[in-house]
């Protein structure tokens, strides 16, 4: 029987003393004096590590992967209403079977590929998408009767939207050309629109009309515009985009 530290006695302190500028001549200077090792007969056997290696451990090994591992990211998350988890790390929502509404899965992310778990079995796969408060939804793991899809349609809404006005109907054209997720948009489209019964139908095509100008296409976008009756002024000549943020009023608010 060969004492544990038979390698670092072979090896290192044949190497004690010597001084190395850079990994590879250490690494150089082992391997020189790992054949031998390895070449060395047992104490109690006729044979060597190499011959053990050659004669029955080489056959039973596989082929590397070809891609190389990926470091994966675990995150616990809640599926929300709307049959999706948010992956905070990019902002992401991603689409689970509708069944798991409520249920507390397991994410396991790496640079391309988005997992989920629960209870140790998986049930959902998606591309990795870094898309910033965007959804990733597949159409099997939604409810086969959603509210959503009682009557409501794109069709619905550019209609409801035009007997408002035409600057209202661009706006909640965009609307649904930015969302992915078809429910998520619905949802915009109606808290958007449900303002015209609130403000009237001129207000709301006002403030769509500036929303369009400054390309801040989001309810929050709106709802600012009329809570600070941006809506009531002209816009400028020249446009210029700002950062949308319910802090920033623009200049016109000051006027």
């Amino acid at each position: 029987m060969e004492y544990p530290n038979i390698t670092y006695s072979r090896i290192y302190t044949k190497l004690h003393g010597q001084v190395f500028y850079s990994l590879n001549q250490l690494n150089t200077a082992i391997k020189k004096l790992l054949k031998p090792y390895n070449d060395h007969p047992f104490q109690k056997k006729q044979s060597s590590r190499t011959e053990m290696f050659l004669d029955f451990e080489k056959q039973a090994l596989k082929s590397l992967p070809i891609d190389l591992y990926p470091i994966k990211t675990y995150k616990t998350a809640t599926v929300l209403k709307n049959y999706h988890v948010d992956f905070r790390e990019d902002k992401h929502h991603y689409s689970v079977p509708y069944q798991y509404l409520g249920k507390k899965v397991t994410l396991i992310v790496d640079q391309n590929i988005v997992e989920i778990y629960h209870n140790y079995q998986r049930i959902a796969v998606h591309p990795r998408n870094r898309r910033t408060s965007g959804y990733s939804t597949l159409k099997e793991h939604l409810p086969p009767k959603s509210q959503y899809n009682a009557g409501w349609s794109e069709e619905y809404f550019l209609s409801w939207a035009n007997k408002i006005g035409p600057e209202t109907k661009a706006f909640i054209g965009k609307v649904l050309q930015k969302q992915t997720f078809v429910e998520q948009s619905f949802k915009s489209c109606v808290a958007v629109l449900s303002f015209a019964s609130k403000v009237g139908n001129n207000r709301l095509n006002l403030a769509c009309k500036r929303a369009l100008a400054y390309e801040h296409i989001s309810y929050k976008a709106i709802e600012n515009i009329l809570k600070n009756g941006l809506d009531q002024q002209e816009l400028e000549q020249d446009v210029q985009s700002i950062p949308e943020h319910e802090n920033i009023r623009g200049n016109n608010y000051f006027n």
